[in-house]
């Protein structure tokens, strides 16, 4: 039956190629090659492409085989479920994606010219580039992705395969419309700048926050998330919501997700677990935000078992005023080596929450329900891939977090595929002494773990808003999302020196950890993330802002002490911490202030701390730091594609296995993709 098994993926491979017009293996045995990646468990090699600014990983999913095979359906179901809604998020990025999206992929396999010029081998890298964005737009700057082939060329490419891509749709690839994805910039209108497609083309920020001021909670204690999964448009001059659920906007993947969801609550592993998963059903069926809230309770209280996942329209980041969540899927089964390691974080939150330097007023006399999980991930999908998060803390509802508890995941496997296939040049270049590199060498990806950790288990959990403040959301509106996650990283940064974390048996030294951690955090907010933006850029993407603003500020408060030096060497530029002491100590300033503005609902103090240190760049320093970075050959964005969960039937239809393969390279995963879930073309 092996043997079969292998024919049947190998001859679904050919035929899919053969349809695609493809540069057709020679070999038959390279496609199985290719599929059997994994060699001795072990990949044999983590990169599958690059292009423009990206890399392409693999990850693999240790322990696969340990799982008992109703688990593994339970993995496969979810990780189906997640696929199935990978169309949203194309078209929440943008209103054309789909359609463009569509097109492209029908040139790509149908096209039979020259595929040797610079121009076919320019559009095949624009593809991959608007694959990995999920539209348009560049993941993480935002900013429109400008072909490097003409509209002519395009057009005869359109003409030869008889595709069609017009109008708008066809003209936005190349004009100066819809320019940015999201627009945070101070004092325009954010809304009827910014492309995302949460609100209609005639929807500004004054629509919205009208809008939204109108919605009162049945509890005010217990805020619901509006506007979380609906699109706002405007009709005769009425402001309407389309809701995300079945029978509504995005309703037919939305039924092939309920579909999957519904084959996971059969094999679930627990009653917690089942109950949540039906209530997550009931939410795409019924688009309810009070059984949103309901599902996120117990969902957080599900905390057994090795499986787990997230699922739906979650994060905000994408949405200018940060009411509209992306849809996002990621499952995962529990490290349990690393979470058991791990876990004396969460039992020991309090702790933390008490020893903070925020003020008494902002701490948590109980902080609740903190689970700290290390999980292997087993697919992705939305706005998690290709391009993922490391970590995640959910829900993201303050009054959850407060009364129920949260759920924190670091995920190992692809910490561990980032590491296998990272680059040490670029440290070693912007690095000002041999002394950073060694101990970065010893200490570099431990303190990446643990800062991971305490952002997440600890940073996101800690605090509380004043009585009577309002969501973060309306209170710091488009600085609401990058101030969190600022305040996250601080509450990272001041721990990660503290000898608590050798008492708690986490580091054999917490003084060369946190020296590494500041070392690499400084540099990162000052210099090297600088190579992701194009020269004479703003900052946009809220993580890089915060990690600037976080960096500027501390250097320059400490100045008069030279805590932070900056340095010229050899006609280059470096930061070198001279008291990290003092540095931590800065850290812990800043973190209470940032406290204040989130716990006060500041905003004026939030636009100031942001625009005065987290957006604008030294220009010469930029162009230097771009100078410095042209001897490297990996790109600074690294994207994963997902293994491949493959399934073999009995006689009777039933699962019997189901084996974990590798795909052949970036674009077969797409158009694989596309092919087997574009439920909303």
């Amino acid at each position: 039956m092996k043997t079969t098994k292998y024919l049947t993926l190998l001859w679904i491979a050919l035929l899919f190629f053969a349809c695609a017009e493809k540069k057709e293996p020679t070999k038959g045995e390279e496609t199985l090659v290719e599929f059997a990646a994994i060699k001795n468990g072990k990949l044999k090699d983590y990169t599958v492409d690059q292009f423009a600014d990206i890399r392409i990983l693999r990850y693999q999913i240790p322990g696969w085989e340990k799982l008992t095979l109703k688990e593994q359906k339970l993995v496969y179901y979810l990780v189906q479920a997640g696929l199935s809604g990978r169309d949203i998020m194309y078209d929440q990025n943008y209103r054309h994606n789909l359609e463009i999206r569509n097109a492209l992929e029908s040139v790509y396999t149908v096209y039979k010219g020259d595929k040797t010029n610079n121009n076919w081998k320019a559009f095949e890298t624009y593809l991959k580039r608007f694959w990995f964005s999920n539209g348009i737009h560049h993941h993480y700057s935002n900013d429109k992705i400008k072909p490097e082939f003409s509209s002519d060329y395009l057009s005869n490419l359109l003409n030869e395969t008889g595709v069609k891509l017009e109008g708008e749709a066809f003209e936005v690839l190349f004009n100066d419309v819809d320019v940015k994805k999201v627009n945070q910039a101070k004092g325009v209108d954010n809304v009827a700048l910014s492309a995302v497609n949460f609100y209609g083309p005639n929807i500004t920020n004054e629509d919205v926050a009208n809008f939204y001021k109108s919605k009162v909670s049945p509890n005010p204690d217990k805020p619901l998330s509006y506007g979380l999964n609906s699109k706002l448009i405007k009709e005769n001059g009425e402001i309407k919501e389309q809701v995300y659920r079945s029978g509504g906007l995005y309703g037919a993947a939305i039924d092939e997700i309920v579909k999957w969801l519904e084959k996971a609550q059969g094999v679930a592993e627990n009653e917690p677990q089942q109950k949540a998963l039906g209530l997550l059903i009931e939410y795409y069926k019924t688009g309810d935000l009070q059984v949103w809230d309901d599902y996120n309770v117990a969902w957080t209280a599900a905390t057994e078992g090795n499986i787990d996942y997230i699922n739906s329209f979650i994060e905000v980041y994408n949405d200018p005023l940060g009411y509209k969540g992306s849809y996002e899927n990621i499952v995962q089964i529990k490290d349990f080596d690393m979470s058991d390691k791990m876990s004396v974080l969460s039992e020991n939150a309090q702790w933390f929450e008490d020893n903070s330097t925020i003020m008494p007023a902002h701490k948590k006399e109980n902080v609740v329900g903190v689970s700290y999980k290390v999980v292997t991930v087993a697919g992705e999908a939305g706005d998690a891939s290709p391009s993922t998060p490391i970590g995640v803390n959910l829900p993201n509802a303050n009054w959850i977090r407060a009364a129920v508890g949260s759920k924190s995941v670091s995920l190992g496997n692809i910490i561990d595929a980032y590491n296998n296939a990272g680059n040490t040049g670029r440290t070693a270049e912007f690095a000002y002494s041999e002394e950073e590199l060694e101990l970065n060498k010893k200490y570099g990806q431990l303190s990446s773990k643990l800062h991971t950790a305490l952002h997440e288990v600890i940073g996101h959990a800690s605090g509380k808003l004043n009585p009577g403040v309002g969501e973060t959301k309306e209170t710091l509106k488009n600085y609401s999302s990058t101030l969190e996650e600022g305040r996250a990283d601080l509450v990272g940064l001041y721990y990660l020196m503290d000898a608590k974390l050798e008492e708690l048996g986490l580091v054999d030294d917490a003084q060369k950890l946190g020296i590494t951690a500041y070392n690499n955090y400084i540099r990162n907010g000052l210099i090297t993330q600088l190579i992701r933006l194009e020269l004479g850029a703003d900052v946009e993407e809220s993580h890089m802002r915060n990690r600037q603003w976080v960096s500027a500020w501390v250097f320059e408060k400490g100045a008069d002490e030279n805590v932070i030096e900056k340095i010229q060497k050899e006609g280059k530029t470096y930061f070198k911490i001279n008291d990290y002491e003092r540095l931590r100590t800065l850290f812990g300033e800043l973190l209470k202030e940032t406290q204040r503005i989130k716990s006060e609902g500041d905003y004026e103090a939030a636009q100031a701390l942001v625009e005065g240190y987290g957006v604008k760049v030294d220009q010469a320093l930029h162009k230097e730091v771009l100078e410095r970075n042209k001897q490297f050959t990996s790109a600074p964005y690294s994207g994963f594609v997902n293994p491949v969960l493959v399934p073999e039937m009995d006689e009777n239809g039933n699962i019997k296995s189901i084996e974990v393969k590798q795909p052949i390279n970036f674009e077969f995963q797409m158009l694989d993709y596309s092919r087997r879930f574009g439920f909303l073309k």
